[in-house]
């Protein structure tokens, strides 16, 4: 099936603005703290409304369960591991917000979830319709 270009860009518009959302309205101090260990139950969660979010935009857009499912616990895999780069990348420079790397570091953090979504809107277009 084509997918009309509207269609794509409304659907990286929801991501974005899920990403907003889940990003910076839903964190929990749990959430923010202690982040640079791998095994943080606080990024799974963090994670996990990520995940729950992709699935709440996907499913208006006709895409099956399956593919819901897995484009969801993909972004649960790489949001984890993008987070956890970014808080050890952190932690080992000492870097707080006065600084300029700090800045850095989120701006990459952020592009690669972004990045993320342009994938998973590729994704929807060639397989999720």
């Amino acid at each position: 099936m084509s997918v009309s270009v509207g269609a794509v860009l409304l659907l990286l518009c929801a991501l974005q603005i899920k990403h907003m959302f889940a990003d910076y309205f839903l964190q929990t101090p749990k959430m923010l703290s202690g982040r640079g260990e791998y095994l943080h139950m606080g990024r799974a969660q963090h994670a996990g409304i990520h995940a729950l979010g992709t699935i709440l935009v996907l499913l208006p857009f006709g895409a099956s369960i399956g593919f819901i499912l897995v484009i969801a616990l993909l972004e649960w895999i790489v949001h984890f591991n993008i987070d956890f780069c970014k808080a050890k990348y952190n932690d080992a420079k000492s870097l707080v917000p006065t600084q300029a790397a700090f800045w850095r570091a989120a701006g990459a953090d952020q592009a690669a979830h972004h990045l993320t979504y342009v994938l998973m809107t590729w994704a929807w277009a060639t397989y999720g319709v």
